[in-house]
């Protein structure tokens, strides 16, 4: 008794002619992950998604953390270019960069590098 063999299908690791992201974009968009690396950013962003804007006084309590900690995620986040603030009075308003989310969903939706889609 022989045993068949079974041709084996090898799967393609990226769609045929997909082009090697630039390391630039590579590096920008590696940054934008790293500040959505903790669940605490990723929820920031959760809420400033459901909002126009949002006060970080009310992050403060959303989160139950303080207003520092608060301050310090929300300034990754403004460093990896995903929110921005306006400040009013004592408190400042933050709210989702639109274009820096635009890139993200095309990365995702496409495969495309974030200066792709400029």
């Amino acid at each position: 008794m022989s045993i068949k063999e079974l041709p084996v299908l090898h799967p393609m690791c990226c769609a045929p002619g997909t082009p090697v992201m630039p390391k630039a974009a590579a590096t920008e968009l590696a940054t934008v992950f790293k500040a959505l690396a903790d669940p605490t950013r990723v929820a920031i962003v959760n809420r400033l998604a459901a909002a126009d804007e949002v006060c970080v006084c009310d992050l403060t309590s959303a989160f139950e953390l303080s207003q520092p900690t608060i301050s310090h995620h929300l300034r990754l986040l403004r460093d990896a270019g995903l929110v921005e603030a306006e400040r009013r009075g004592t408190w400042a308003y933050y709210r989702l960069v639109p274009e820096a989310i635009a890139q993200l969903r095309a990365v995702f939706d496409a495969g495309l590098a974030p200066a792709a889609v400029s």
